[in-house]
């Protein structure tokens, strides 16, 4: 079975499917999503270009963490 999440997944998918959950795990690995998630590009962000951008850390950790709760 393929995981639902992977480095091109975007932050946007993630808030969506898990909700509080996928916030806090974002928030965990170093993703400043800030108040109201105003900032229309960001939602956009592939994990693996927000890791590249040193705005998220331990992408494999996350990917992990994610597929763990999804």
């Amino acid at each position: 079975m393929p995981s639902a999440f992977g480095p091109q997944s975007k932050v946007r998918d993630i808030l969506a499917k898990l909700g509080d959950r996928g916030r806090e795990l974002l928030i965990k690995h170093g993703y400043d999503i800030g108040v109201g998630f105003t900032d229309v590009l960001s939602q956009y962000q592939t994990l693996e270009h927000a890791a590249r951008t040193e705005r998220l850390r331990d992408l494999d950790g996350l990917l992990g963490e994610l597929n763990a709760t999804a």
